[in-house]
Order: structure tokens, then sequence, then C-alpha cells
């Protein structure tokens, strides 16, 4: 049973809140729960919205359903948890109320969720007259392309499909960037730049992406395996999303497979560590059902095409599927690393993109670890408590109850903002700053071509040596690989590194 840390004495629940106390519903509770107060004054507190008591709905469940329609958005798991914990006699309860107002833009709404997450008929007649109705509320939450159910007259415009849709919230940081033109707020940023300027940056970034997403991993790999990955993440978005590309960037992201099973995932399968004694799994994370993966998985490459059909953003649509992906885990091993591909491979749909040019995704979140594994962990903890398992004795798990909604069903709004700062991290700080430390580089490297003969690899290391040193010669590095520079030639330098590098202490070369 779920107990609710109410912000003050006499409320009473509303909308999600009361249906889940109501029926002791087991489920991920919402960001936001509701309550009426007996004060006149609508206002927020530690995770409720409080209304007034003229906001309060009518007696019993339907009026609870309405309200949670009107004021909180959809929550498919919450939905489908109350449908199927319906009586007979409540069900009878439902359709009476559905059938009083035939043409209630709730009682369609309604009638619809219930036929369409239950897959079941209630015993009502198709509308014959009557406007369509959109069922998610596009003020509160993002939408996909309508798609009509004349039985019901709604506009299905869920931004996902029955085997997976989750929803996002609107924000404000959400809406902001709904508004700009990404490639705009790009070129912005980095200037008028020379192609060749453009194409060197994106494959240093390109490069830095792939490494740190084997870091994220906790793996360091030989140099050509990063490149190779690099290479990959090149060409993401150039083909449709689908199972056999998922099948074969396993293949490879896995370059020894003789001691796991390749493909869907035929077991089990946790993020975590074991007890050093019994050796019990200790999970932080529980993938889904490996007989759920399918079905999922099918569901998560449709929604995918779904979203690109609808013009739904790509960032948003980044967040979806990216994330919804590493929560399933479809694979038994490689799913961090195709998750941060997904990440591309979305993004790649963003319009006007200057040519070549990628986000460093893995790279951003390496850099905000924390903060990545706490947006992980957001969807993960609440639902541990929800999934009944056992050990098996390879050390490994094996669920017990039904999840599959838990992985088709969520709220990806804390992703999306997530993934949203972290495209603004990259707009305005790291774009601009590799575009200048490459433009930098140009000029220093012609400067010493009419100062001194040296070769362009000796020039190359020369600023590395300088980055190191906070923009002077090292005693080493005079005694060694420039102790043929002179008092004079290394003091010229010097200053005229510090010229041009003025921010060099903050830019990686």
């Amino acid at each position: 049973m779920i107990h609710f840390q109410k912000p003050e004495e006499n409320l009473t629940l509303v909308g999600y809140a009361a249906l889940i106390d109501t029926y002791r519903l087991q489920v991920p509770l919402p960001k936001m729960l509701c309550a009426i107060s007996m004060k006149h004054k609508k206002y927020t507190s530690a995770g409720w919205r409080i209304f007034t008591p003229r906001h309060k709905p009518m007696a019993g469940f339907y009026g609870n359903l309405v309200f949670a329609l009107r004021y909180e958005g959809l929550d498919l798991y919450i939905l489908k948890a109350f449908f199927e914990a319906l009586s007979p006699e409540e069900i009878k309860e439902l359709r009476r109320a559905i059938i009083s107002e035939p043409h209630g833009q709730y009682a369609k709404r309604i009638w619809f969720l219930y036929e369409y997450l239950l897959e079941k008929k209630l015993d009502i007649p198709d509308l014959e007259a009557g406007r369509f109705v959109e069922l998610v509320d596009t003020k509160v939450q993002y939408a996909a392309m309508n798609r009509a159910s004349r039985r019901h007259h709604i506009y299905n415009n869920l931004p996902g499909v029955k085997n997976f849709c989750p929803l996002i919230y609107r924000t404000d940081l959400l809406d902001t960037w709904q508004k700009k033109k990404i490639s705009s707020e790009i070129l912005k940023n980095i200037g008028d730049v020379s192609r060749d300027v453009l194409d060197r940056a994106s494959a240093f970034l390109l490069l830095e992406d792939s490494k740190a997403s084997y870091n994220i991993e906790g793996e360091t790999p030989p140099h050509h395996r990063i490149q190779r990955w690099g290479a990959i993440l090149a060409k993401a978005g150039q083909e449709k999303l689908s199972k056999e590309l998922l099948l074969h960037l396993q293949q490879e992201v896995i370059t020894d497979q003789r001691f796991l099973q390749m493909g869907w995932r035929q077991e089990g399968g946790f993020i975590g560590t074991h007890d050093r004694i019994t050796q019990m799994p200790i999970p932080s994370h529980i993938s889904a059902k490996h007989q759920d993966v399918p079905r999922l998985m099918d569901g998560l490459i449709e929604t995918a095409a779904l979203l690109k059909e609808s013009g739904f953003s790509p960032l948003l649509s980044a967040a979806v599927i990216a994330f919804g992906f590493v929560f399933i885990h479809p694979f038994e091993d490689g799913n961090g690393r195709i998750h941060r591909y997904l990440l591309h491979h979305m993004l790649a749909d963003i319009p006007d993109m200057p040519p070549h040019l990628v986000f460093p995704i893995s790279a951003v979140l390496l850099k905000h670890i924390d903060r990545y594994r706490a947006v992980l962990e957001n969807y993960s903890q609440p639902r541990l408590s929800l999934i009944q398992w056992r050990s098996t004795l390879k050390g490994n798990l094996e669920v017990m109850n039904e999840t599959i909604d838990l992985y088709r069903f969520f709220d990806a709004t804390q992703q999306a903002e997530f993934l949203c700062e972290c495209m603004i991290e990259t707009i305005y700080d790291i774009f601009p700053q590799e575009i200048a430390y490459l433009q930098q580089y140009d000029r220093f490297k012609q400067f010493m071509h009419h100062y001194l003969e040296m070769p362009e690899r000796v020039c190359a290391l020369l600023i590395n040596f300088l980055y190191q040193n906070g923009g002077k010669f090292s005693k080493r590095a005079l005694q060694k690989e420039f102790s043929a520079l002179t008092a004079q030639e290394q003091q010229v330098i010097e200053e005229k590194f510090n010229e041009i590098f003025p921010q060099h202490k903050n830019i990686h070369p």
C-alpha cells in the first residue's frame, strides 16, 4: 500500500492520487499528485498541486478519472492498472457514465483508453455523429500526428504505439527549444567558419565522443576501435531504425562474441552488483523480461517511425527512443553504447544541420556523469519495488510477475530535459570552443611557419606542450624536444601563443 506524504492535513486526494489510493494500485507515482484544500488558493508544494474546493470532482471513480485527464494529462500505466482493477459492476458503471454523455470530450477519451489499453470492447455502439477530440491534450503533453478512431470520434495523437508509448510533459525549457531552429543557433554561435575547419572540428568531436562512450562503460579500448566506432557514429541516421540495424550495431560493439548470446536476450538481465558472500544479485536496474523484449522492441521501432512521420521534435524523439532502449536493455551486452548511438541516430533528423557536424553526446554525458546516472536511476529506482524476482544459479535473476507496462508506458520528461541541457551546452560552449581552438591553431601555425622553419609535426607537439604547462615551456621541454630554441625565440613563441590563445587553459588541444 502506498502512503502519501501530504504537505498539510485535511487534504482530499483527487485525480490519479485518489485512484491509486482507493484501488491500492501498485504503480510508479507521477512527479506531481493532486489534492483539494479547504483554502481558496491554488498552489504547489513538495510534489503536490493543491486545488481549491471549486475544483472538487463529482464523487466516485469516474469524477476522479475526468479530473486526472483534465488537469494531469495521460499516465497510461496508471490508467491501465486502474481499468484492470475495476470490478464487473464498476465496469458497468463506467459504461453507463460514458453512455450518459456520449459526445463529452472526457467520456470519449476514457472510452477509447479503456478499449485501447485493455484490448477489450465495451458494449457501446460506434458513434455516428459529433466532433472528433484529440486524445492527448497538447497544452499538457507533446503529441504525434492524428490517427482517427471513428468508433470513438477520437484523434489518437499518442506519441507512440500500443507496445511502446512514453509521454513527455510540456515544460518551459522544452517549449523554448521547440520554437528555436537548432541549426540556426549553431551557426550563430560558431560564426562564419570555413568548411575545412568545420570538417576538422567534426572529426575531432566524433573521436572524442567515441572515446567517451567507452569511458562511460569503464573501458579503454585501443585507438583503432575508438576510430571504428566514431566512423559508425558518423553514419548515424542514414538508414531507417530496424531490428536488423540494432543487431548489426551489437555485432560492431561486441568484438569478442565467444562468451555471450548475441541478439535479443534469452534470459533475465539487470544492472548492479552481487552480494560478496551469497552472490545474490543486488540490482539498481532490472531489465525487461526476455519474453517481452520482442514486443517492446517492435513497439520502439514502430514508434520511431511514427515520430519521424509526425515531424516530432528530434530532441524529444531521441529522449524517448534512446532512453526507452536502455531501460528495456534488449541485449545481453552492448546496450549502453547502442543507447548513445540512438541519441545520435534520432538527433540526425534535426533540419539543416551544418554538414558533417554531430552532437558529441557521450562526451557531454561523461562530463556530467553523476547527473546522467541520476536520470537513469530516476526511472529505475521507483520500479524496483514493483518487480518480483528470484535469483538463478548463474547469478542472474528471473522476473516472476508481469512487468511489460513498466517499459512501454513511462514519463520521459526528465530524460528529455537533461538531453536538452546537454544540447544547449554543446551549442553554446563545446562547438564554439572547438571552432575557436582550430582557428587559433591555424593562426599560430601560420605564425610559426613565418617565424621558424619548424615541421608541422613539431609545431603540433609544441602547441601541446604549451597547453600542458600553462602557456610556458617546461624545463624538460627546453632540455629535450625544444633544446634548439634560443632564449629570445622561447620568449617570442610564448608571448605569441598567449596572445593567440588567451583562453588556452579552458580548451582541450
